[in-house]
């Protein structure tokens, strides 16, 4: 069941790959389960403990394990079978929430015990995360990577829209217990689903597997010295630091402001889901015309306003068009920042670079949640609301140069360089020394000396140190770069990892070249 390769058709194009559409529908339905377990334990933690910083903290016992564990889920998803990843913690899942469920029917739940049970929920879908969105580019065509992604976010707003609004029909209709019940039940159709998938072998790797600390280290290494992803990182945080506030004070705003019950949060939140929908649809037309960036900058807008409106005209009917307007500039910018960092990730790395972009987006809504209860503890849940849109035009301006329209080129591996023919040492990998002599004319030097920044931060991202560029004194224009990476065996993995697009700006250097530059590979000596 691969993808096969169709011209792009526009927004429906993925689902035209059965597989796509199978496990797409399946977490939607799981989705679903999730939002109507959400909408459960944010208002039987209305009833449990009532205090805004209480009832805030459901949100960031949500979002703090993706934080703390997404780093560690991405590392095993680069180095395991995805599929089985994914099996295994749906499974475990399941049996968390069906848990859940006896206790409280059993009416034995307590504040702790339910922030518990949202932690341990939470932590299921922080290795799920990075496991999934990293296999969508195998189930579509490259050409359709930017429609699947919008149709992702766009399922999960669907679900948005209807498991809150079931669930505030069942709290109200059949008892409390019914979404959390309902939850684990819907965890098992993507359990079926992914029994059904067979992905395509993936190939033999001519290099043993990377272990789980090391993984951690290149994914985050690789973050650090990749302008690209940590520019797509930058504008999460300017914006989800402040979104955070709308998330985390809609239940009190439901119940404290609105007077409403878990029928009227259940709307709220239905509306959120569709204006998320109606902004998945009308986005590709949106990211076309504006780009980008520009599109980022109205989604911000969009939930300023949204959050303004709550604050200073809190009315029913102006509660649910917040929410439909908070919905579609959600989307708009968790899409853009999402197609953005999937753009500069090879796929070596991508479950790691995927699961850093959700630590931000965890991280800042975690620790916007705790602050904008703070914010309503002291003050007012419209004064959270208030200084979060402030905050959200604010970061505007200040994230301007951080420009996603920038971020182009393919990051599948190239193999450009030719084989070394040298083995793995048999009796220690010890640090290696890659040493390169560029003859470059006078003519070229400039240029050349002008690329040589992006190549030391495309050796330093695959693992290189102790970089430096140095001239041969005995005969000028002879420029030599040298730099260690910890193994042979790193080293090895940096030839496998080279992308077309770093290939491409070393085919730029070696055109300035009078001849073919000299390579050398100097490793740690044998004993005896």
């Amino acid at each position: 069941m691969t993808a096969t390769t169709t011209q792009a058709g526009g927004a429906w194009s993925p689902f035209r790959q059965r597989a796509y559409l199978v496990l797409w529908g399946a977490t939607v339905v799981s989705n679903i389960g999730t939002w109507m377990n959400d909408v459960g334990a944010g208002w039987l933690m209305t009833d449990l403990a009532p205090s805004p910083q209480i009832v805030a903290a459901v949100q960031a016992a949500t979002t703090l394990p993706v934080f703390l564990f997404a780093v560690l889920a991405g590392a095993v998803a680069d180095i395991v079978d995805r599929r089985r990843l994914l099996l295994v913690v749906n499974l475990a899942l399941s049996a968390v929430a069906m848990v859940l469920a006896l206790v409280v029917q059993a009416e034995a739940m307590t504040p702790v015990l339910l922030l518990i049970f949202t932690f341990l929920l939470g932590s299921g879908a922080a290795f799920i995360a990075p496991a999934w969105q990293a296999i969508v580019p195998k189930l579509v065509p490259r050409e359709d990577l930017t429609a699947a992604v919008a149709l992702n976010s766009m399922g999960i707003n669907i679900s948005r829209a209807i498991g809150p609004a079931v669930a505030g029909m069942l709290i109200a209709g059949f008892g409390l217990v019914w979404p959390f019940a309902l939850n684990a039940v819907s965890t098992l159709v993507v359990i079926a689903a992914l029994i059904w998938w067979k992905p395509p072998a993936e190939p033999a790797r001519n290099l043993p597997p990377e272990h789980v600390i090391g993984a951690m280290v290149a994914g985050l290494r690789y973050a650090v010295f990749t302008p690209g992803l940590r520019l797509v990182l930058l504008r999460a945080a300017g914006f989800f630091l402040f979104a955070s506030a709308f998330w985390s004070m809609l239940p009190l705003f439901a119940r404290e402001v609105l007077g409403g019950g878990a029928g009227l949060y259940g709307a709220l939140l239905a509306s959120v889901g569709v204006g998320a929908v109606s902004g998945a649809l009308g986005l590709p037309r949106v990211r076309n015309r504006l780009g980008p960036d520009h599109t980022v900058r109205l989604g911000t807008v969009g939930m300023a306003v949204s959050l303004g409106l709550s604050a200073l005209v809190p009315t029913i009917a102006t509660g649910l068009l917040a929410g439909f307007l908070a919905g579609a500039a959600w989307i708009a910018v968790l899409s853009s920042l999402n197609v953005a960092a999937q753009a500069v990730l090879p796929d070596w790395v991508r479950a790691r670079g995927l699961a850093i972009f959700l630590t931000v987006f965890s991280g800042a809504m975690a620790l916007g949640s705790l602050g904008w209860g703070s914010v309503a503890t002291q003050g007012s849940i419209a004064m959270a609301q208030l200084v979060a849109a402030v905050g959200l035009v604010a970061a505007i301006p200040l994230t301007a140069r951080a420009r996603l329209a920038a971020l182009t080129g393919d990051q599948s591996p190239a193999n450009p360089w030719p084989e070394t023919g040298i083995a793995l040492p048999e009796d220690g990998d010890g640090p290696a020394t890659i040493w390169i002599a560029y003859d470059v004319p006078p003519a070229h030097r400039a240029e050349f000396l002008a690329l040589m920044p992006d190549q030391r931060r495309s050796r330093r991202a695959h693992g290189g140190y102790g970089w430096v560029l140095r001239e041969d004194a005995a005969a000028l224009g002879r420029l030599i770069e040298s730099w260690h990476e910890a193994s042979w065996l790193s080293h090895m993995r940096h030839h496998a990892h080279v992308s077309h697009a770093e290939a491409a700006m070393q085919e730029k250097i070696r055109a300035l070249l009078a001849t073919a530059p000299e390579i050398h590979h100097l490793i740690t000596p044998k004993k005896g």
